[in-house]
């Protein structure tokens, strides 16, 4: 993996000073691209040699649910064109943490058992807020099997407040 940051980190260093105060609108369409790009099948045929660089474009922008602006075709024809469209999730990463370092802010993961209405996630984000001293761009994942509670992921720090580490817990203290 050390190689994909390698290569995606110029590009992503480039976007992030090319885009300037619209640091917001560009994460959300490289966000979009790279999750095009992510696509096991559109990978396959933008590594057909008989496929050009032009179809490849086409192709995604035309799958592209937002209207892209002209720095992103640019951007998009750019990666394309250089033969990294296999690169650009990793583009996209590497930009949200130069976008979070500005801002001071971190990307957070929720997984909890169930679905959180608006109210529930916004005194979870405060809380987690304050337990983790950071700004947090929170994004809730469905993980049935913790059964209830919450596992919450801030870079490499893990908060596990689920039933199902509860359990484990109780589990190891009665074995030894």
């Amino acid at each position: 993996m050390a190689e994909l940051a390698t290569i995606a980190r110029p590009y992503a260093e480039a976007l992030f000073k090319a885009s300037g105060s619209d640091l917001g609108g560009t994460a959300v369409w490289l966000d979009e691209l790279a999750a095009i790009a992510a696509n096991a099948q559109l990978q396959q045929f933008a590594g057909n040699p008989g496929v050009t660089s032009a179809q490849a474009f086409d192709v995604i922008s035309g799958v592209a649910k937002t209207k892209l602006p002209d720095a992103a075709k640019n951007f998009l024809r750019t990666v394309i064109e250089n033969g990294r469209l296999g690169v650009l999730p990793e583009i996209a990463a590497q930009f949200r943490v130069l976008k979070n370092a500005q801002s001071g802010s971190s990307d957070a993961t929720v997984y909890s058992a169930f679905a959180l209405d608006g109210a529930a996630l916004a005194g979870l984000s405060a809380t987690l807020e304050k337990r983790f001293g950071k700004k947090l761009n929170l994004q809730v994942e469905l993980e049935p099997a913790l059964i209830g509670g919450v596992r919450v992921v801030v870079g490499d720090e893990v908060l596990d407040t689920s039933v199902k580490a509860r359990l484990e817990q109780m589990k190891v203290a009665l074995i030894s």
